[in-house]
């Protein structure tokens, strides 16, 4: 039994949540870098490089990719060999999301009560997290700080077996259609097929942070991403939503097995910056 304590939790934390908000992954780098190739639209290819521009600045000055600085989302891989010690586990997640928000002068987006007082918690929590136990003794931790442009472009579809494969794709790039410039393409899609309605939701969220050029290992599924990839960018959005050849960087699907009456659908979509960081202890 490994004993880690809560402190050395909301350290990690905090650094992840800055790392994300400050530095872009070196994967949907060289997506944008290689979008600007693909994309044949001139103001397409003048607005992937002013994002590139801005991710660069961001991360070598340490300030926010973009002012909108997301709602915390973890996802965390705990041993069940690790004894967590000197306080409360959850407690320590959200010291750690209160830290980096408030000394990394990042925007605090978090209401208390999401109808009618609406008043700022004014540290960005409570995170929101989901936690898998898994064998070992170290505890996994990828970060997502989730703006709210692209968290509103999410859907659902309660779809059944006779939907298909078809039935998926266009509903997908349905959903993209309908987003249109608010979820600030280039996005990336996340795709979860399976399971139950919430945790259809759940794996489309975690699909965002697989990383961009990477496919489903089923290969019936990764035909999928890449015909769904085809069909989203000749909708002819762009970057910016101001026209274009590149509306997506990425479609990545995951699926679960699932009950015989249905087929749960989630999407989930993610803006150009993708923010994410990965870290263990």
């Amino acid at each position: 039994m490994r004993e880690i304590t809560t402190t050395k939790i909301t350290n990690k934390v905090k650094e992840l949540f800055l790392e994300a908000n400050y530095h872009i992954g070196r994967d949907v780098l060289d997506a944008l870098i290689n979008a600007v190739e693909k994309e044949q639209s001139p103001v397409g290819k003048d607005v992937l490089n002013m994002i590139i521009k801005n991710n660069q600045l961001a991360s070598s000055e340490e300030l926010a990719i973009c002012q909108d600085t997301g709602l915390a989302i973890l996802f965390i891989e705990l041993g069940q060999e690790v004894r967590i010690i000197e306080g409360d586990f959850m407690e320590a997640i959200n010291a750690g999301v209160k830290e980096a928000y408030q000394d990394g002068f990042l925007r605090k987006s978090v209401v208390d009560d999401p109808v009618f007082e609406r008043e700022n918690t004014k540290t960005n929590t409570p995170a929101f997290t989901y936690i898998d136990i898994v064998p070992g003794e170290k505890i996994k931790i990828t970060v997502m700080p989730k703006g709210f442009g692209s968290e509103n472009m999410s859907a659902l579809a309660m779809l059944t077996a006779a939907h298909g494969k078809d039935g998926i794709i266009n509903f997908i790039v349905d959903t993209v259609k309908k987003a249109g410039p608010n979820p600030c393409p280039p996005t990336v899609i996340g795709v979860g097929i399976g399971g139950t309605a919430d945790k259809a939701m759940v794996i489309a969220k975690k699909a965002i942070a697989r990383p961009i050029g990477s496919h489903n290992q089923n290969h019936l599924y990764a035909d999928m991403e890449k015909e769904s990839m085809i069909k989203i960018n000749k909708l002819g959005i762009g970057p910016a939503g101001l026209g274009g050849t590149i509306t997506s960087l990425a479609v990545n699907i995951e699926y679960l097995p699932t009950h015989i009456a249905g087929m749960p659908v989630a999407i989930n979509v993610c803006c150009h910056a993708t923010r994410h960081a990965f870290g263990e202890i």
